[in-house]
């Protein structure tokens, strides 16, 4: 006798009661892009949907994602100056600084998570502070401004951290900076397998991020190299991460299954610009059934083992979960 699995099919019912794996719109994160002004709500070109917004805009979309049921966002700055060491990621009164204290005020419960990282803010668009040797990223020295970019944010109220730089030795640095200055209970969550990635292209248009020369391949990982994918975030979890990642998701599910079984912390994904941008184009040349396939690639990260989907899809997903 063969094993005839389709008797657990035929009936929707009993299909619904054995499905594995379920999307919640608890598991989302919703980027948003923060610009000084008032009224500012500029959509991007190569991301249908997505918008670079003054603050008062951003209060504003936060009453839209709480009616439906997003409780947690990720703010990202655009300065309006750049100077070589990204200062504006780093002052008091900067954009992301003041996001962060008039979106809690206005919305104490939403969950606000801040991108920890310098490539928005330089004006040579890398992740911190340039060795003019090497003609890349200073570690060390960049590690000392992370660490005051994430006591900011601390101050400011952010309620998690999430750096995202790839810089050796960030969580140590960050966990110790945000310990001695009284900061003890802030989550970090590190992006702590970040690859290299041609994924990336539309987001460097809504952050205004590229660099102004080479790319970062110096201190982003190498998207063939897997083993050493799940040393990266090993490696951060003992050093102190509360939530790891692996950015982009959709190519690298291999990888994300892989950190999932070898740590014991939760694990985000970002579900990347390019990967949102291709759905959104397919759509419009109508070769794609949008919901279908979105909603498809949102359960295949879930499945793959991931706690937290960063998706910029957060709101249509949210819309069709909460029809049933």
């Amino acid at each position: 006798m063969f094993t005839r699995f389709r008797r657990k099919r035929i009936n929707p019912v009993l299909r619904d009661l054995l499905q594995e794996t379920h999307l919640s719109v608890n598991d989302f994160m919703y980027p948003l892009f923060a610009k000084s002004g008032q009224g500012i709500k500029v959509e991007v070109k190569s991301m249908p949907g997505v918008f670079q917004m003054s603050i008062d805009e951003i209060i504003k979309e936060c009453d839209v994602l709480k009616t439906l049921g997003i409780k947690s966002i990720i703010l990202f700055g655009i300065p309006d100056t750049k100077d070589s060491v990204g200062s504006d990621a780093m002052c008091d009164h900067g954009i992301i600084a003041q996001t962060i204290k008039e979106v809690k005020s206005a919305h104490p419960d939403m969950f606000v998570t801040t991108d920890l990282c310098f490539c928005e803010y330089t004006d040579h668009g890398h992740c911190g502070v340039l060795d003019p040797v090497l003609e890349t990223v200073d570690n060390d020295i960049t590690l000392d401004n992370l660490a005051r970019q994430a006591v900011v944010h601390a101050k400011a109220g952010v309620d998690m951290i999430a750096p995202s730089g790839m810089m050796d030795g960030m969580i140590y640095a960050l966990r110790k900076g945000l310990d001695e200055a009284g900061f003890s209970n802030l989550p970090i969550m590190s992006y702590s397998t970040k690859f290299s990635s041609a994924y990336y292209g539309p987001f460097r248009d809504v952050a205004e991020s590229s660099p102004s020369f080479g790319d970062r391949r110096s201190y982003q990982m190498n998207p063939a190299n897997r083993n050493e994918a799940i040393a990266e975030s090993v490696a951060d979890e003992k050093e102190g991460a509360d939530i790891l990642m692996v950015k982009p998701a959709l190519a690298y599910m291999d990888i994300i299954r892989d950190v999932k079984n070898n740590t014991t912390l939760p694990l985000a994904v970002y579900n990347v610009s390019g990967e949102y941008s291709m759905l959104k184009m397919a759509a419009i040349a109508g070769v794609i059934d949008y919901d279908k396939v979105m909603m498809e690639t949102l359960l295949g990260f879930k499945r793959a083992g991931a706690d937290i989907i960063i998706t910029y899809h957060a709101k249509e997903a949210a819309i069709l979960l909460n029809k049933g």
